[in-house]
């Protein structure tokens, strides 16, 4: 019995963790850490052309406005911290660089 309620405690902090990683907070904390990095690698003329909005009334869903040309700063930037972040997280990120390959795929067509 007593094993039992160690597993039990051992999965609900598990999956408190991985539930923590997909927080609004969270996800916002991380892009705001990622954009800061990568405007400091840009150039200063494209600085400002790296930002992210979250939605008010939406909080899980977040807008990349980025210039075709700062794309690489915010990926290298994304990159650097994916070692950093939970495991869910991690995945939201690596996720998100799959779809910046597949736009950027679409404008070379």
């Amino acid at each position: 019995m007593v094993l039992v309620r160690r597993m039990m405690r051992q999965f609900e902090a598990d999956v408190g963790r991985l539930r923590d990683g997909l927080l609004p907070e969270n996800l916002a904390l991380w892009y705001d850490k990622i954009i800061e990095e990568a405007r400091d690698m840009a150039p200063p003329w494209l600085q400002d052309k790296i930002n992210v909005r979250q939605n008010p009334m939406l909080p899980m869903k977040f807008e990349l406005d980025i210039s075709k040309r700062a794309v690489k700063y915010f990926v290298i930037a994304m990159n650097n911290n994916l070692d950093a972040m939970p495991e869910t997280t991690q995945l939201y990120f690596l996720r998100l660089q799959e779809m910046i390959g597949t736009e950027l795929d679409k404008s070379l067509v």
